[in-house]
């Protein structure tokens, strides 16, 4: 690895263990086994590393989900499976990885001040919702982009609220399986 990555591994092991408010240059620094200069170097800022950083960590686990998924639930199988076996694999990840969730949380509210975080969250929450609509609705946002927003918007929405639900209080969030009678009995009250 060079120097760029180490500060990458770095920087994340550093998400992980102070979170995104609390972790410094020099802590990166010292986990990633480079001088102070090479963030300057690679990313410009101790901010710029943190958020590539979290985006990589982020990435990752789509590309885990997204596995597990494919792995688990043939695209053939019922929604409502998909569904369930999605959200539980989702939930668990939760507690699994705990500090990611935290800290994303935290780079979320930290975007309220800091415009060019915001900019970078864009795109990101973008593919989030279009890979969302396309995991769990089959959809393809090339195809209909507008519901494929729309869709993926309602899965970020429940992402977002299930998992401040988890960390609050899990014993009374929500589990993959309430979702989906939850899902339901939504549906039918608007039918």
């Amino acid at each position: 690895m060079g120097n760029r990555e180490d500060l990458l591994a770095g920087a994340k092991q550093c998400l992980m263990e102070k979170g995104y408010a609390r972790t410094t240059a020099r802590d990166i620094a010292a986990a990633a086994g480079t001088s102070l200069a090479a963030i300057g170097y690679h990313f410009r800022t101790t901010q710029a590393l943190l958020n590539a950083a979290l985006f990589e960590a982020m990435a990752e686990w789509g590309e885990e989900l997204t596995g597990a998924l494919t792995g688990a639930v043939t695209t053939d199988a019922p929604a409502a499976e998909r569904l369930e076996r999605g959200w539980s694999w989702i939930i668990r990840s939760f507690d699994e990885q705990r500090r990611l969730w935290v800290t994303q949380l935290e780079m979320v509210s930290a975007a309220e001040h800091v415009p060019e975080l915001r900019e970078q969250l864009v795109p990101g929450m973008t593919a989030a919702r279009h890979g969302m609509a396309e995991l769990f609705a089959g959809l393809d946002p090339a195809v209909d982009p507008e519901r494929a927003r729309r869709v993926g918007s309602l899965y970020q929405a429940l992402l977002t609220g299930v998992l401040v639900q988890h960390l609050v209080d899990p014993e009374t969030a929500p589990s993959g399986h309430d979702l989906v009678e939850a899902l339901r009995a939504v549906a039918t009250d608007l039918s």
